[in-house]
């Protein structure tokens, strides 16, 4: 079933518009490249909708507001008009003022296929009740096996509030449709140690999202697993001498040669 998702992916070669952070922008284009998409990286509110209307699914990720975010409006709305898929990404939510109102603004305004964000950004946007560090999800808030079954209903409902595909990623990786809810064991502590591999992990999963648009949960989740995969890959070929920045390139790599079979044997999921 996943590995299928990856091989739609490659046979359409889908454009993703990403109105994205200038922190990981190259980083999300090299992701969608390696997987087998194309990138294409427009913000400017006088041409995003004219490149929305040629790329297969929109991905907003709000890391570095700026004058872009009218940009993302309309984009969001254009992808909406034409049906395209479209993913959110709430970069920071929580951490400051404009980014939960932005990313708040942004939800109402706009019908997102997937949002994707860690469990500190989901819970505000949820309630208000999320912490965060930066851009990074608070301890507090992580999702543990103790508190999985709090944190599988905390996303389903998300999701039906929303109606989007809800993805929380971390340790224990929950993309839910409110019904179904994928709980996924793969990845890596160093993929923390590289900046953007959430970043590059929406733009894949607006990819998966193009190539799969009957499916979105089953894109999505296997966007995540992919990511995971390919995350433990790269540590096992990480040389005692290499560090987080040849751990980044192996990354990279690892998605560019992933395939169909080694994606089904190494996916460690569950559904529930």
């Amino acid at each position: 079933m996943l590995g299928e998702k990856l091989e739609n992916v490659r046979k359409t070669a889908p454009l993703i518009h990403n109105i994205t952070n200038y922190v990981t922008a190259n980083d999300c284009a090299n992701i969608l490249l390696a997987c087998g998409a194309s990138p294409t990286m427009a913000d400017d509110a006088a041409e995003v909708e004219e490149i929305t209307a040629l790329s297969g699914a929109l991905n907003i990720n709000i890391g570095t507001l700026n004058a872009m975010v009218t940009g993302m409006f309309l984009a969001g709305k254009r992808a909406n008009a034409l049906g395209r898929p479209v993913v959110l990404d709430p970069v920071g939510a929580g951490a400051s003022r404009l980014r939960t109102d932005t990313a708040r603004r942004l939800i109402e305004a706009i019908r997102f296929t997937v949002i994707r964000g860690n469990i500190s950004e989901i819970k505000t946007l949820a309630s208000g009740s999320g912490t965060t560090k930066g851009v990074d999800a608070d301890a507090a808030d992580a999702v543990t096996e103790e508190t999985l079954e709090t944190a599988v209903a905390f996303v389903k409902a998300f999701a039906g509030k929303t109606g989007a595909v809800a993805a929380v990623t971390g340790a224990i990786d929950l993309v839910s449709d409110a019904e179904r809810t994928f709980v996924i064991r793969n990845g890596r502590p160093l993929m923390g140690c590289v900046t953007g591999t959430g970043c590059m992990l929406s733009a894949m999963t607006a990819a998966y999202l193009a190539a799969n648009p009957e499916c979105p949960l089953e894109a999505a989740a296997a966007a995540v697993c992919a990511m995971g995969v390919c995350g433990e890959i790269a540590q096992e070929r990480l040389r005692p001498e290499e560090g987080n920045a040849t751990y980044r390139n192996r990354l990279i790599d690892a998605v560019y040669h992933l395939d169909a079979k080694t994606l089904e044997g190494r996916a460690r999921y569950e559904i529930r």
